[in-house]
């Protein structure tokens, strides 16, 4: 069996029943529906990026990629606003996958070419709406302090409402979370795609 970082990389002839329902979750569930800004799968029908790590434990990557998929298809958040959340996280934990998928739906959503760019270099991105630009602040803070200052609370909430705050810092745990996935396992990039991150400084 080829590997996947430090994985096996399941092919569906691999799997057996617990995991082969999972697969077919992800593999025929809301991120297959439509056009596609990356591969979810390769040629030979194995899962790309966090998902491969997820059929190691079908339970629990059941239940994750459950969360993912509130997140990315039933939040209050608009298009934009969850991927340039998903965009801030990436960068933040250097992560090079979730940086490769995102910036091609964000991209897909609308983002700018100078919107991803900004987002890339940690940069102020002048022509975000006031929600975006509440969004990314969110983003950024709870992930760097733990928390949100009071100011910051209160003007999201003003801007976005308490429950697209509440899928927001969601968003912000679960993309943090499969970016650690993906670190310990080593994930890579589908072939051909150029890391963004190894060459900059962390911080």
């Amino acid at each position: 069996m080829k590997t996947h970082g430090r994985l096996p990389w399941f092919a569906p002839v691999d799997l057996d029943p617990e995991q082969r329902a999972l697969y077919d979750r992800i593999a025929g569930g809301p991120r297959a529906a439509g056009p596609q800004a990356f591969p979810l799968t390769d040629d030979a029908g194995r899962l790309n990026g966090p998902f491969n790590a997820m059929l190691v434990s079908p339970e629990v990557g059941g239940t994750l990629q459950e969360v993912g998929a509130a997140i990315r298809y039933r939040s209050a958040l608009s298009a934009r606003e969850r991927e340039i959340a998903i965009l801030e996280v990436s960068r933040l934990r250097r992560s090079e996958f979730e940086w490769y998928a995102h910036e091609r739906v964000g991209r897909a959503v609308g983002l700018t070419g100078d919107e991803v760019r900004a987002l890339q270099r940690g940069e102020p991105a002048p022509k975000f709406s006031a929600r975006e630009a509440i969004v990314r602040r969110v983003a950024h803070d709870a992930l760097v302090d733990r928390t949100l200052a009071d100011d910051l609370l209160a003007e999201a909430e003003t801007a976005i409402g308490t429950r697209a705050l509440m899928d927001l810092v969601s968003l912000v745990g679960y993309y943090d979370l499969l970016a650690l996935t993906m670190a310990v396992w080593r994930t890579p990039l589908p072939d051909g795609a150029e890391p963004v991150f190894a060459s900059e400084p962390k911080g």
